[in-house]
């Protein structure tokens, strides 16, 4: 009998057309998005499109989990029949964080290569520093830009090099990270292309449709 998790695949690669090939040449990046906000999920899904990736959404890390098949059902589904490339999930979200969501990947033998980024529309140090530490390739800051997304393509498709290299600036120090991670981002509004595609109720009801983003929010030092 089919488990909960394999239900979920089937359904979201009839949606989706999941791709079975590993990431070379011509083929598509192929990623999970997680996010808990259904006007963020549409976003996050529209910019990797525009980018040629093939996209599956889900709308927790427990779901997530299911559709991994770490969630501790018996499964016939194995990492190769999957051919994720890249996990993209939100930080705060109910029932299960993103950090949360980020450790049950790294401590899976099929996954923990998986490159991992977590969004966030929070600036907080502490929170950077965790995810780094646990592994995360990279966490950027919401609303998630076309930049960001052709960036951290080029990174995963540069291969194990590029990913190594990167995560070897990292480790030089606290500092550097950071301001790596907290460039200035050009102007974004409700105007720009990543809402345009959205209804107009759904633009309106957007945290980030009127606000403009010249300078980064003031770093924030809690947890």
């Amino acid at each position: 009998m089919a488990t909960a998790g394999e239900i979920l695949r089937r359904s979201l690669a009839d949606e989706v057309g999941v791709s079975k090939g590993s990431v070379s040449g011509s083929e598509e990046l192929h990623v999970l998005a997680v996010d808990d906000s259904f006007v963020d999920r549409k976003v996050i899904e529209r910019l990797l499109k525009i980018s040629s990736c093939k996209v599956t959404v889900v709308e927790s890390g427990s779901r997530a989990l299911q559709y991994l098949g770490l969630d501790g059902e018996k499964s016939s589904v194995a990492f190769n029949d999957l051919k994720i490339n890249l996990i993209m999930t939100d930080y705060s979200m109910p029932g299960m964080t993103g950090y949360e969501l980020l450790k049950k990947i790294k401590e899976s033998s099929a996954f923990r290569e998986i490159p991992v980024v977590i969004m966030s529309s929070e600036n907080i140090l502490a929170r950077i520093d965790r995810c780094l530490e646990e592994g995360a390739e990279e966490y950027i800051l919401k609303p998630v830009k076309l930049s960001d997304v052709k960036r951290i393509k080029d990174v995963i498709m540069g291969g194990d090099g590029e990913q190594k290299k990167r995560r070897s600036v990292r480790k030089r120090g606290r500092e550097d990270c950071f301001y790596s991670l907290s460039q200035p981002p050009l102007v974004q509004s409700a105007s720009s292309s990543a809402f345009d595609f959205l209804p107009s109720e759904l633009q309106s009801s957007s945290p980030f449709s009127t606000l403009s983003l010249s300078k980064r929010p003031k770093l924030q030092t809690r947890d």
